[in-house]
């Protein structure tokens, strides 16, 4: 995936910028709320927003209604997600090609399950 995003021409974009790109994405999130999401430090999240801000992938915005600056991604940062999906739809194509098409949708209902479970048991991320 990481050489995909590069060929597309994303060069800067690092391993660790996976964290803020995997689902759900930013789209108006609070960067407390993202770090919950993540399972990360605010401290680390922040670092990764304030990276990906400089590189053009994120972008802090207030809504009217309020000083709170949400993360969102920017039209590159939503370029990059379109790439990242377009590898996994590839790749889940190949493993149901592999193993069955309806033993690999059984295998998405049971990560979906375990990670919505996860999520339920998730506690609050650092201070």
């Amino acid at each position: 995936m990481h050489k995909a995003i590069h060929d597309a021409g994303f060069t800067d974009f690092q391993d660790a910028h996976f964290a803020v790109f995997s689902y759900p994405l930013p789209d108006g999130i609070r960067p407390s709320e993202l770090a919950r999401q993540k399972r990360m430090s605010r401290q680390a999240i922040n670092y990764l927003i304030i990276q990906l801000e400089e590189l053009g992938y994120v972008e802090r915005r207030a809504p009217e209604s309020s000083d709170r600056r949400l993360i969102y991604l920017s039209a590159q940062g939503q370029e990059i997600a379109e790439t990242i999906f377009t590898c996994l739809r590839k790749l889940h194509a190949e493993w149901a090609e592999e193993i069955g098409h309806e033993r690999f949708d059984v295998f998405l209902d049971v990560l979906k399950q375990l990670s919505l479970k996860a999520q339920e048991s998730t506690p609050e991320a650092g201070p």
